[in-house]
This record gives structure tokens, sequence and C-alpha cells, in this order.
């Protein structure tokens, strides 16, 4: 979002650069080929890392300084949709191993796909007993996130989501994946005084990151809460005991959480085109 609002003109670098930080405290970008080192001007075949202010000098150099409209899209890509990825390439197959990445559009030349993937410490000399403990389920935080670079052919467009629509369903799936939980906590016997308290948790980390200012008012409250039904999905799923799988309120509480996920996939990726077009119309 912030790149694209850079490259309309109505965000500044930094504004990028701090972005960035906020996912890791530092990044580097590399091309998987010479043809994406000639498209984007990243060494080769060296393969040495550059830093942040080259991710912006790659995006600018992939844009090019004609384009009217967003040339940033995401793509979050699972098995069996992989919706605005190039067919058989590489890149597909890194992205779809990660499930996101940043397709670069160019009105007259090829695209550029970008991969990411964190990196995270060692355990170390971390207490081991803390690092399970309920409340540190989640992932640590990372320490570096690199970014491939790929050439990739100029494909279509993604077939569009209407915001509309998106919101009305995620609507429905914010009431049952909180009814699930609720099923979940009683029939699964957690051991965990407030699963509600870990989801806020979660979505507490989500608000560090700050969305700019020209996003529509909609398509951030669909953001928020596609988080949220997220946010419960993820708790859901690490909260049930191993060997109650097969319990019949966990069954149940699962296949109402299973298919909310392509709900927060859709809302998503509604919400994201409403802002980036947004940039180009300020």
């Amino acid at each position: 979002m912030w790149a694209n609002a850079w490259l309309a003109g109505v965000a500044a670098p930094d504004d990028v650069l701090d972005a960035l930080s906020l996912w890791a405290p530092t990044h580097s970008v590399t091309a998987y080929d010479s043809a994406a080192a000639d498209r984007t001007g990243l060494p080769w075949p060296e393969l040495e890392d550059s830093g942040s202010m080259s991710l912006l000098q790659t995006l600018r150099t992939a844009v090019g300084r004609t384009s009217s409209m967003p040339a940033i899209t995401i793509a979050q890509p699972v098995p069996g949709d992989v919706r605005g990825l190039p067919a058989g390439t590489q890149f597909q197959r890194d992205a779809l191993a990660v499930g996101e990445a940043v397709v670069v559009t160019h009105d007259d030349l090829d695209g550029v796909g970008l991969v990411p993937e964190f990196t995270y410490d060692e355990f170390g000399d971390t207490d081991l007993d803390s690092v399970f403990e309920p409340e540190s389920r989640f992932e640590p935080e990372p320490r570096a996130l690199s970014w491939t670079v790929y050439s990739v052919p100029r494909i279509p467009p993604g077939a569009y989501i209407e915001l509309g629509e998106a919101e009305y369903e995620l609507r429905d799936a914010v009431r049952s994946a909180a009814d699930a939980l609720v099923t979940l906590r009683a029939g699964a016997g957690f051991d965990v005084e407030d699963p509600r308290g870990m989801v806020e948790q979660i979505l507490a980390a989500g608000r560090a990151h700050r969305i700019p200012d020209h996003a529509p008012t909609r398509a951030v409250r669909v953001l928020e809460n596609a988080a949220h039904v997220d946010a419960i999905i993820a708790v859901s799923a690490g909260l049930i005991p191993s060997g109650l799988q097969s319990s019949s309120e966990v069954q149940i509480a699962d296949s109402a959480l299973r298919p909310l996920t392509r709900v927060v996939r859709s809302a998503r990726m509604a919400a994201l085109e409403a802002i980036l077009h947004s940039a180009w119309r300020s």
C-alpha cells in the first residue's frame, strides 16, 4: 500500500521505508536470475544482497514513470487457487510455497514478481518452556525479510472482487468464527482461560502497521474485520489439543472455520484493490 502511494505521488519514500521497518529490522533484495537483473538493474551474477533503498529502486524501475494507475498487485496463492500468477514459472512455485507475492506490472514491458521470506532468530539460550507457553504459541519476531525478484511475463488482471459483496460475506464470517471459538473452548477443553485475549493479542500486533490516509473508510473496515476472523482461525487451530480432533464438537467447529479462510482472502484482496486505486484518485 505504501509503495503504491509513493508511486502515485501521495507518500514519500521515507513512508515506505518506515512501513517496511515494522515487518523486520533489515531487508534485502536479490535477483532470481539474469533476466530479473536485466529488468531491474539488480546485481548479477554476484547475487549480493541489496538493502531497502534498492527495493524501492527496483519497484521504480519495474513500474517505469508513465503509469497512471496501480502497477502493484498482491497475490495470496493457496493450493488450487493461484490466480494472478504466471502458470508453470518458478515465481509461481515459490510464491505458492510462502503463500504470498507482489506483482509489479509495466505498460510496455514484462512484469516483475517479488516473493518475501522471513528469517527468524534461533532459540539459542531462550527458555524453551516459555516459548511454548500459551501466550507464546505464535511466531517469534522476524530478524530479516528477504525479497527475491523474478522477471515474469505479462499476465491478465485477476477477477475483480466487489468490496460490498466481500464485506457482506465477512459479516457472516465474523459471527461464524466467534461461535466456533466458543464451541471449541467448551468441547475441546482449552487449557487457556482467555482465548479471546489471544485473538486481541494478534490484532494488536497488526495495528502497528499504519494504513495510508487516502484509504477509503470502508476498505479499512473490511481489512480490520478480515484480520479479526483470521485471528480467530489462528487461535482456534493452535489451541486444539492433539487428542481431541475427533470429538464431535471440534469437528463441527472446524468445519465452520475452514471455509472462512476463503472469505478472509477475498475480503483482503477486495479491500486492498480499493485502497490501491484510491491513491491514484487522491
